[in-house]
């Protein structure tokens, strides 16, 4: 062999393995953005989750034979707490944001209510925290969706399984969240 070819070849193994090493890097990258991703969505459920028995303490003080909807407004948060995975977690969020269309579909019959600094001070932190729930699952999806490429494309997909990345599943909304509650009087 001479000594060109030798280089060559030398060269030519560093760069594949440098390559390789990106990629596997990569894959790693958009696995940990995805888990970080994820954490993000449970920090603002979380914090939707601590506003709802302030709001429905409020609500219960002028509304209090509406205690149906308060109910499943608190039995939906407890779901969410208890949910894990990213399907569970869609679907609680998915109900609870259902129930609390509920609860505040109901304060609509209530002009006092409306008119309490307290619960306006509630509801605009509400919508604060929906807006960041709804970002922080945006975020996610896009993550997602960005490794889930990287595992299914070549030439990544020869390094997924090095690297142990996975198809990642999307949050998705629950249709009872698409759904404008019905409420009667």
């Amino acid at each position: 062999m001479t000594t060109i070819t030798l280089i060559v070849l030398v060269v030519t193994t560093i760069v594949v393995i440098l390559w390789g090493v990106s990629l596997y890097n990569k894959m790693i990258r958009l696995k940990n953005i995805v888990v970080e991703s994820e954490a993000q969505i449970d920090v603002q459920l979380q914090r939707r989750c601590d506003l709802i028995p302030n709001l429905v303490e409020t609500v219960k003080g002028y509304a209090a034979h509406e205690s149906e909807t308060l109910e499943a407004v608190m039995r939906a948060r407890s779901g969410a707490l208890a949910a894990n995975t990213i399907g569970e977690k869609s679907q609680a969020d998915g109900l609870l944001t259902g129930a609390l269309r509920g609860l505040l579909a109901v304060s609509e019959a209530y002009p006092e209510l409306r008119a309490d600094g307290n619960f306006l001070k509630l509801q605009e932190e509400l919508v604060t925290t929906e807006n960041s729930v709804a970002y922080a699952r945006q975020r996610y999806n896009d993550t997602v969706r960005n490794l889930n490429t990287a595992v299914e494309s070549i030439p990544t997909k020869f390094v997924a399984g090095i690297a142990k990345a996975e198809i990642a599943e999307f949050f998705e909304s629950d249709e009872a969240a698409k759904v404008a509650p019905k409420v009667q009087f």
